[in-house]
């Protein structure tokens, strides 16, 4: 099997390095990858969003299986344009259409289809420049903290939480008059916050059936002790300490069960992967949002604890027979840490060599954004690499990697030391 691999980041490198391992696989290519990826498959100068041009690489390379690993091409669409051209609608895509992407493209719509389908979630609203002083009266209503969201994409700086009610207005006001984060915060959505602690939980469905994923835990802010601004992640765990069989046990029947009955109840086309942001609250599980695909960095310790043929899952769901595939899990725990760009995630330098990279024997090493330069390696992104390691529990996996990312080095570094701690 030939297969394309969209994407860049920590999440592509993880799976490209699974997907290599596939029995059934000829060539992997990765577009356009980083200079980690190469190691898995080959790596092509190609634009995720110009489907054209996907298009004429899947038919000129006799690509079997495309494989969407970030968010933006599936909101934008690209399942549908494979679907609708005579070309390609027989090449395998995995992820869903542009009408199931909107349960990560539209904070309302997913909203909406909670309540549809009675899933469990925060008490929230949807205001418009023309609802703005409902909006208002409704944060009035709730207790504080206040939860802005921006209804689109928005790079991951879309959620707002503020303590203080009128600077929460003044905020809420200022996305809508000011057009703060454009077309994505036309909409907003004012959700009640909701007090406990947080996990991932991911699925790989074909519409009807879906196997349950590893869960993982992430760290978002910058700063150690949850300090500090959001990131894209700082740092993962799985399994999730708390995450026992009773509480899995309601996800399932509570969360992951009606929302894949609600896709195929309302003829959503989706075959791919839901993330599941969860909120555990006194034992019971939230759901804050949806993706449509694998998150990052808890991507760089699911995809590792999966035992299976990753792409034999895959090839399941496209033929929809995804039930009759097997999943296993490593009983290992699995640990990832973030190194990152000094200055991330606000202005930050590229282009600084980084050394160490073979000293590393003990961890796997997923680049995130990194670039070749020659024989040299440099970084190309604020987050830089994803240090993951196996081990009999949180705290040896965690371990591991610490010593892995001390034989690593770059001019102005920087790296989190308390990832897991408060599971230990």
């Amino acid at each position: 099997m030939n297969v394309l691999l969209l994407g860049s980041g920590g999440r592509e490198s993880a799976i490209s390095w699974k997907i290599a391992q596939s029995s059934i696989l000829d060539t992997l290519y990765i577009a356009p990858g980083n200079a980690g990826t190469k190691a898995w498959g080959k790596n092509v100068t190609l634009n995720p969003l110009d489907f054209d041009a996907v298009k004429k690489f899947v038919l000129e390379n006799r690509i079997d299986m495309v494989i969407v690993g970030p968010e933006e091409p599936l909101v934008l669409g690209i399942s549908d344009f494979f679907k609708s051209d005579s070309a390609l609608k027989n090449v395998a895509l995995i992820g869903p259409s542009k009408h199931g992407a909107q349960l990560e493209g539209s904070k309302s719509f997913a909203k909406e289809f909670m309540m549809r389908h009675k899933i469990p979630t925060a008490r929230y609203g949807s205001f418009t420049v023309e609802t703005l002083r409902e909006g208002i009266d409704f944060m009035s209503s709730l207790k504080p903290p206040y939860v802005l969201k921006a209804d689109g994409l928005a790079a991951g700086k879309g959620v707002i939480i503020l303590d203080d009610l009128n600077e929460a207005k003044e905020t809420f006001t200022r996305i809508l008059l000011d057009e703060t984060f454009g077309e994505a915060g036309k909409t907003v959505v004012i959700e009640q916050f909701l007090k406990g602690i947080e996990l991932s939980v991911f699925v790989v469905t074909d519409g009807i059936s879906f196997k349950l994923l590893p869960e993982a835990k992430d760290y978002k802010r910058i700063g150690e002790q949850d300090q500090g601004e959001n990131t894209g992640g700082m740092g993962a765990v799985s399994p999730v300490t708390f995450a026992d069989a009773g509480f899995m046990d309601k996800v399932l029947n509570q969360v992951v069960i009606p929302t894949v009955k609600g896709i195929h109840k309302e003829s959503i086309d989706y075959k791919g992967f839901i993330f599941f942001g969860l909120i555990n609250v006194k034992g019971d599980p939230f759901v804050i949002e949806y993706n449509c695909r694998m998150g990052d960095p808890e991507t760089e310790v699911v995809i590792p604890r999966i035992k299976s043929d990753l792409l034999d899952l895959l090839e399941g769901i496209s033929t929809q027979t995804l039930s009759e595939r097997d999943v296993q899990f490593s009983d290992l725990s699995a640990a990832t840490v973030m190194m990152v760009s000094g200055g991330y995630p606000r202005a930050y330098e590229k282009g600084k060599t980084i050394y160490g990279l073979n000293a590393v024997t003990d961890s796997l090493v997923f680049h995130a954004g990194t670039c070749s330069d020659g024989p040299q390696v440099k970084t190309d992104g604020g987050r830089v690499l994803a240090v993951t390691s196996f081990g009999r529990n949180i705290e040896q996996a965690l371990q591991r990697s610490y010593e892995s990312l001390e034989k690593i080095s770059f001019e102005k570094a920087y790296y989190r030391k308390d990832i897991g701690q408060d599971l230990i």
